[in-house]
This record gives structure tokens, sequence and C-alpha cells, in this order.
């Protein structure tokens, strides 16, 4: 039995299917912490997490294997221990596995509870292990429950009952509002149930549409909070575990307390991080998008210049006669200050051709969505011409709200490899751009990054949004105010209220009934939208999957 234990806890941003760069980073982290008994990283960092189906392959399982006997090898010199997360084959079944690492030696515990649903297919994946007991360490006994196992009280509770006299927790927890808290309360609980300290290790970074905030923590029995490790960033801390007896219960010494961030500089730090690791991890050189003068593309490309720097944005105005001048002005003004290029391409020539093209099939009807579509649509087949003449990944620049009435053309303005708004309402846009203004986010990319200060003009964010399609056109024409629109959608997608529920907080029926038609109208654009950033509890595409034909209504 000891009395101390020095454990490292590696908050990492590991890349899915890098097997290689990942055990790098894992002998990284072990070689900074020589004074360690243990290196502990997050759940599945050796593949990186989720790998969906790539953890399917064979050729994956074994090639993770390989990597972890490499580990191994390196513990025996004595050193610091490895906890490793990896998918583990046991008797001809997969699961998703934490390997303890030591003098050479292996342990593997197994993941009991599968997560299945929102974000989370690993049922798909893996098979359930059993109810795990603790693992033995140079006299200790650590319980090892894999993320979904510490929601649950069943896990911890058979650990504490078989010896476990600490928590350590591998995560692979997503970021979306409000989830630190959640994590927090999930912590008291079982803290309070077990009567053990809790290591709760999660990883940061971003993976396709899931971006990761690290916000790792070390709660004691007492139930309160002695370690904070920051968001957004990758991280390694030493913890100090000591116990007054040796049959007694650690207890983790004080560390280091990182701030975390408040809303709404999660939201813009998150979209941050989503599209650099996507950009980069893609090898794209660079963003292109259209920048149009409005406060969705002005936002988007604040992002981008804060996540990329600003020589890797290319904004594109791409005036119709319907563009006002002061939709020029303000883009002109938007991309100065934020330092990154602008061209101009008026789309007026391709009008005139798609005009003359089909008068004939047109003869007799008048002008309607069909040809405000098509300036859409040559926006999006300019800008991707370019992407692939260029190299650049063409951001899209529509919002949660429009994407939840169909407010979007697609192959139109939906076109392109990512979406920074995707999962962000209108409502909020508006609180991010003045956030922006007020703040320079510390996760900005050094020396690229917009100005302190004002980045998005005072004029963009007042100005009645419109998609400038018609004469005169304003989103109010076609839509409530967004205030209004966005309260009926956070009710209908977030919260799955019925129009009854709705029309019970004074809002008009007939409006309800309305915007829900548009949403599951809007299904099939939604399908073939590009990924984008979980920001909410209910993001479309990895949390919400309605079928796009179906008759029900709940008004």
């Amino acid at each position: 039995m000891t009395k101390r234990l020095s454990i490292a806890l590696a908050q990492l941003n590991a890349r899915v299917g890098d097997l290689a760069a990942n055990a790098d980073a894992i002998l990284a982290a072990r070689a900074s912490q020589p004074d360690a008994d243990l290196v502990a990283t997050p759940e599945l960092s050796l593949v990186g997490y989720p790998p969906e189906d790539l953890v399917l392959k064979p050729a994956l399982v074994e090639a993770a294997a390989a990597s972890l006997e490499r580990l191994r090898a390196v513990t025996e010199d004595g050193g610091p221990a490895l906890l490793v997360g990896l998918p583990w084959r046991a008797e001809g079944r997969l699961h998703n596995a934490a390997a303890l690492l030591d003098g050479g030696k292996l342990s593997i515990s197994l993941k009991h509870n599968l997560p299945n649903y929102g974000p989370f297919d690993e049922a798909r994946v893996f098979v359930s292990g059993p109810l795990p007991g603790p693992m033995a360490f140079r006299g200790a006994r650590l319980g090892v429950p894999i993320c979904e196992d510490v929601w649950f009280p069943d896990v911890p509770e058979c650990l504490a009952e078989t010896g476990a006299e600490l928590l350590l927790v591998p995560n692979g927890s997503p970021y979306e509002m409000g989830k630190v808290d959640k994590r927090l309360s999930v912590a008291v609980a079982r803290v309070g149930e077990t009567g053990l300290p809790m290591a709760w290790l999660n990883r940061m970074g971003g993976q396709d549409e899931l971006v990761f905030d690290g916000s790792s923590f070390v709660m004691n029995a007492d139930r309160g909070i002695v370690v904070q490790l920051p968001d957004w960033e990758e991280r390694t801390v030493l913890t100090h575990w000591t116990r007054p007896t040796f049959s007694g219960h650690f207890s983790c010494e004080p560390g280091p307390r990182a701030v975390l961030d408040e809303d709404p500089a999660d939201i813009w730090h998150a979209m941050i991080i989503g599209l650099r690791d996507y950009v980069n991890r893609n090898g794209f050189p660079g963003v292109v998008l259209g920048l149009s003068g409005g406060i969705d593309s002005a936002v988007t490309a604040a992002v981008a210049v804060d996540a990329l720097g600003a020589d890797r944005v290319w904004c594109v105005m791409l005036p119709s006669p319907y563009t006002a001048d002061l939709s020029l002005e303000e883009a002109a003004e938007t991309a100065k200050r934020l330092g990154c290029r602008l061209d101009t391409i008026p789309i007026g020539p391709a009008m005139g051709a798609f005009e003359t093209m089909l008068a004939d099939s047109f003869k007799g009807r008048g002008a309607d969505t069909a040809e405000e579509n098509i300036q859409s649509r040559i926006r999006g087949l300019t800008l991707m011409a370019l992407s692939n003449k260029f190299g650049p990944m063409l951001l899209t620049t529509g919002n949660k709200s429009e994407m939840s009435v169909g407010y979007a053309t697609i192959y139109g303005d939906m076109a392109g490899g990512y979406s920074v708004l995707k999962d962000v309402y209108k409502t909020t846009v508006f609180k991010l751009a003045r956030w922006r203004n007020a703040h320079r986010p510390r996760l900005a990319l050094a020396g690229s990054e917009g100005p302190q200060g004002i980045v998005i003009p005072e004029r963009t964010i007042t100005r009645p949004p419109s998609a400038e399609l018609r004469a005169d056109q304003r989103d109010d024409d076609s839509l409530p105010p967004y205030d209004l629109l966005d309260r009926i959608l956070i009710g209908l997608v977030e919260n799955d209220q019925s129009a009854a529920e709705l029309a019970a907080q004074d809002i008009d029926p007939a409006l309800i009934a309305r915007i829900e038609r548009l949403l599951h109208l809007a299904e099939y654009k939604r399908r073939q939208a590009p990924p984008g950033v979980k920001i909410s509890h209910r993001n479309f595409g990895r949390d919400r999957r309605y079928p796009i034909t179906h008759g029900f209504r709940t008004a």
C-alpha cells in the first residue's frame, strides 16, 4: 500500500486514426512529467474519439494493438506508467477499453455503459464489458470508469464496493452550451454516492461536427473542486494525492484552478477550435467565403480569421443589381478591419446569361423564387470555382434559424465544405457579434487574428437582415422577427414541445403551425447541408434525426 500518488492528467487533442501521432503525443506528455507515477490520457486517446465505423476495420484495431505495444515497451524503463484508451478485442468482441501500462506490464478495464443517443453510436461498434473492478497500481486501487460509466451510478458503485480508492475517469465528452455544469452535477452525485474523490479527464479539440472543450477537473470526497484544467487548450497537469493512513481514501492536494469561459465566449472558442482542426486536419490551405455585408457572413469571417489567421481567409463580394451600396460598403469595411483579402465579382453577367438561356422555358411565368434562387446558385457556383481552382475550402454562412425553416438555397448559399454557424440561432449571432467587438478571443491565432476592438461594423449588426435577391427585400417579409422565430424554434427543436405547449406561451397558434410546417419541409435540405460544429443541446444531424418523409404535425 502507498500513502502518496502523483498522477499527471494529460488533456490531449488526439486525431482520429492517426495512431503514430497520437502515440507520440502520449509519450511527449509522459516525458514532460518525469516525477509522475502515472500519466493518464482521455478516452480512446490512441485512436481518437469518436472513431465511428472506422473502428470496425480490423486493420485499425491491429494498428492500435501495435501502438499499445510500443507504449508498453517504453514503460519498461520504470518511469511513469500510462493509462491509454483504445479499442480492444477480447474473445472476439470489440470493446472500448482503458489500458494501464506499468513496468512493461499490461492490465485492461472495459467500458460497461455504451452511449447510444445524440452524437453517440457506441452500441453500434462496441460490446459492453462487465461491471469492472479496480485496477491495482503501485499499492493503490484505481477505479477507472470510462466516460459514460460515470453518468450512471452502477459502475462507480461497483468500483467502490470492490475496493477502489479513487475514481480516474477518461472522457470523450463533447461540448455543448451548459455542458460544464452538467458534468459537475454528475461528478457531485457520483462522489457523494461513493465517498471517493474523482479526476475527470476530458479530451479537447475538433472532430468533424463535434468539438471537445477539455475542462478536466479533480473533485475531492467533500465535493470541492481542487484542480481545474483550462478549456480549449491541451494541457498536462501533475496532481498530488495523499491519504492519512494506508487503509484510507485518497485526497488530492489543491493545484491549478483555470477560469473557464462563460457564455458567449465559450461558443466563440468552440467555433474557433472546430473550424481550425477541421481545416488543418483535412489539409486545406485556407478558406473562402462570400462576404455579403450582412451579419452572418461577417461573424463567419471573423471566426475564420481568429481560427486560421487573416492570410488564410479569402472573402468574395458577389453583388447583383439588387445589392445595396450599403452592403458593398459594409463588406469592404469588415474585410479591412479583419485584415483579410476581399475580391468583388459581380454576378450580373451570369444572371443575364441564365435569363436568356431559360427565356423560352420560363415564358408566361412571372419572376419568383426560381429567379431568386438562381442568383444564390450563381454565387455558390462562383465560390466553388474559386475553391476548386485555388484550393481553399468554401465556408457557408447560414445560421440555424434559417436552416430550420429552409430559408436557404440548396446548391446555392448552402454549397460548401463547412458551416461555422450551422448550430447557432440568429439571436445568438447578434450576441456573438457584439461580444467579439468587445473582446479579442484568447485562442485567436497569435499575430494573425483580427484587431482588438470593433471588427464587425455597427451598421452590419443593426441593419435589417436581407437576402437581397429582389428589390427592397427583407427577411421579415417572409419570416417573423428573429427573437420570436427563435423562441418557437427552440421550443420545437431543442425542447420537443408541441404546438399547444408553445401556444400557451402567448404565441399565435397559426404562426406556430406555419413554422412547424416549414421545419419539417426543410428536412431534405438539411440532409444535404455541410457539417458544422455542435453548439446546442440538439443540433441538426448528430442529435436530431428526423425522417424526410412523414405526415405528423402537432398543429
